[in-house]
């Protein structure tokens, strides 16, 4: 008759040594079937999982001699990686910024797990950190900066999105995050004023609209903002998804105005 006993660990080979132990049998005895080989997760924070292998045991050995000695290795083996998961979720909380009972050091969970995120991307990239009156500000320095930002600075709002998602995950008032890579959200934000206003003076003086392209909603709300006085022109988002167009239309009186000028 045979027994199957499952054992885990954060590796399929911790697993099998583990068993052996447990057992007390030589490697290259014993017969197991990988149950599933764990994940670390994104970049290691979040979602992990532990491997494991089912352990068949057709006759007896001189570490389980009888059902009676199966179940009871079963049983303490429950025990011990029950108490190995609190050990490990204690150690994930220290070792990864798991918010839990510290939940109240939010910038250093932040910092760390953009850490993690930019050494996996780039190298020698530091964080500084200041507070604003409604969010966190984690600034960025050193690394490659071009392969942070990506194409229309898809990259870095990717990294704000993944950070801000593990720094909200166990909290019940959401804290709002911000990550700038190089001083480039605020060139940005100039850069986008600048072409908005050109542009507005465009479409009053040909009285036709104009686009400024495809702009994720960071970028859209900057030109809404920068254009929002003006009573000659108005601007609207067209399109659906992520990116969309940002247009701007002269007002309907606006020619009016321009001729009683």
């Amino acid at each position: 008759m045979s027994h199957s006993l499952e054992f885990e660990d954060k590796s399929v080979e911790m697993a099998v040594k583990k068993a052996c132990d447990k057992l007390n049998i030589p490697r290259e005895k014993l017969k197991h079937d990988v149950i599933s080989y764990g994940s670390t997760g994104i970049f290691g924070l979040v979602g992990s999982k532990k491997a494991r292998i089912r352990v068949t045991i057709s006759e007896p050995t001189s570490g389980v001699v009888h059902e009676e000695q199966v179940a009871e290795k079963q049983k303490e083996s429950f025990h011990e990686q029950t108490r190995e998961d609190a050990d490990s979720h204690i150690e994930a909380i220290h070792d990864e910024g798991e918010i839990h009972t510290f939940a109240a050091d939010v910038k250093n969970l932040g910092r760390n797990a953009l850490q993690r995120i930019l050494d996996s991307i780039t190298t020698d990239a530091t964080i500084s950190i200041e507070k604003s009156s409604d969010r966190i500000i984690f600034n960025v320095q050193g690394g490659n900066p071009a392969v942070l930002i990506g194409k229309r600075g898809q990259t870095l709002e990717a990294i704000q999105y993944l950070v801000e998602k593990i720094v909200n995950k166990h909290r019940e008032e959401w804290v709002r995050i911000q990550i700038d890579v190089e001083g480039y959200l605020e060139n940005r934000k100039i850069s986008l004023q600048r072409m908005a206003v050109r542009l507005s003076e465009k479409v009053k003086r040909t009285g036709k609209p104009a686009t400024m392209g495809q702009l994720n909603a960071h970028d859209r709300r900057i030109a809404h903002i920068a254009l929002k006085d003006d009573s000659m022109v108005r601007t609207q988002s067209m399109g659906e998804g992520f990116l969309r167009k940002l247009v701007i239309f002269p007002r309907k009186n606006s020619s009016r105005k321009r001729r009683s000028n």
